[in-house]
């Protein structure tokens, strides 16, 4: 009885801890002759989305970050802090939307059917693609907020580059402003290099999911992300860290190695540095000071930050209780903060 009931447990967790969103409504639109930075094109491509309330309202925009999905965002740590009543990005009182990013979710990805014949897209491609998708398939002129976490922090900050003027706000976050480089890049290049050399892989015409890609989505968090000082509350000795390890070697990858793989090469050529000053928007910048992949110690935020008139940066204390690269995936840390900012 008692194993019965854990397995009953197990399978309705999920949706007893749903969240109720106002309006929450989920959708595909086919973006015509879509075409790439590449020069390549696509006839149709798919961008998934979710949005929360009424589209009268004021539109804001969430981007999500690498490998990951609109529906990711709607979890307690994010959407929870965030969307319901009383709350900075209140649905009753704003329309959000937010897409899946080119290459996930329920958006065009190598994974259709075309594996690694599919268009090497980047985070240009991808804001293209939101942008398409605001204006064309959702009506939406004007947004008042562009919100992005880690990929899409990036991808946020080209939102301002490349639409000056159409969002009133924009909110980067664990994001910088500048070329991809030192370790950020460094540590991507080994994601893509174990899977491209892993013999399994066989070009991207793989029968079975080769391990390289598992192997890397482990190890690749647990080097640039967590926070040394809770990696090191977690697992003050070798068992406790041991039994980390194990746990994520564990829990399969649900992912597909193409998917993956263009996720993190996508990042190659960010670099929204030389057109800075194109950004009309008011920013807040929010990082945090323990990010493994944006280290504050470089000084590049400060220096970059001077070229954008209305901006400012939100730095949140690193604790045992912060996640590094990941703090910005918990709303609690900042949404007081964004709140006092736009009502500002």
């Amino acid at each position: 009885m008692k194993k019965i009931l854990l397995t009953l447990l197990t399978i309705l967790s999920p949706f007893c801890f749903a969240i109720d969103y106002p309006n929450q409504k989920e959708g595909v639109w086919i973006a015509k002759d879509f075409q790439f930075h590449t020069g390549e094109t696509l006839k149709e491509a798919k961008i998934g989305y979710v949005t929360l309330g009424d589209p009268n309202n004021p539109a804001v925009l969430i981007l999500h970050g690498t490998a990951g999905s609109a529906k990711g965002m709607l979890g307690k740590d994010f959407g929870g802090e965030l969307f319901m009543a009383g709350q900075p990005l209140d649905a009753n009182k704003y329309f959000i939307i937010i897409p899946d990013a080119i290459g996930v979710g329920k958006s065009s990805k190598p994974s259709d059917g075309m594996k690694a014949q599919f268009p090497r897209y980047n985070y240009s491609d991808m804001v293209q693609g939101q942008y398409r998708l605001v204006t064309e398939g959702l009506g939406i002129k004007h947004l008042k907020l562009v919100l992005g976490n880690s990929m899409g922090g990036m991808q946020t900050w080209l939102w301002g580059t490349n639409y000056p003027g159409f969002a009133d706000y924009l909110a980067p976050m664990a994001s910088t402003p500048s070329a991809m480089s030192g370790r950020n890049w460094i540590m991507r290049r080994f994601i893509s290099e174990s899977i491209r050399r892993d013999p399994a892989w066989n070009g991207g015409n793989y029968e079975t999911q080769p391990k390289s890609a598992h192997f890397a989505s482990v190890f690749y968090p647990f080097a640039t992300t967590g926070g040394n000082q809770h990696l090191q509350f977690l697992a003050p000795n070798s068992e406790k860290a041991d039994a980390l390890v194990n746990e994520k070697l564990n829990t399969p990858l649900t992912m597909d190695a193409n998917d993956f793989l263009y996720q993190w090469e996508s990042s190659r050529d960010f670099n929204p540095g030389p057109d800075l000053e194109k950004i009309k928007a008011k920013v807040l910048v929010i990082n945090s000071a323990d990010d493994e992949r944006n280290p504050p110690e470089l000084g590049i935020m400060q220096k970059e930050l001077k070229r954008v008139k209305a901006s400012e940066l939100y730095l949140i204390p690193a604790s045992e209780q912060t996640l590094g690269h990941s703090t910005t995936g918990q709303a609690k840390w900042w949404k007081e903060k964004l709140g006092q900012w736009m009502a500002k």
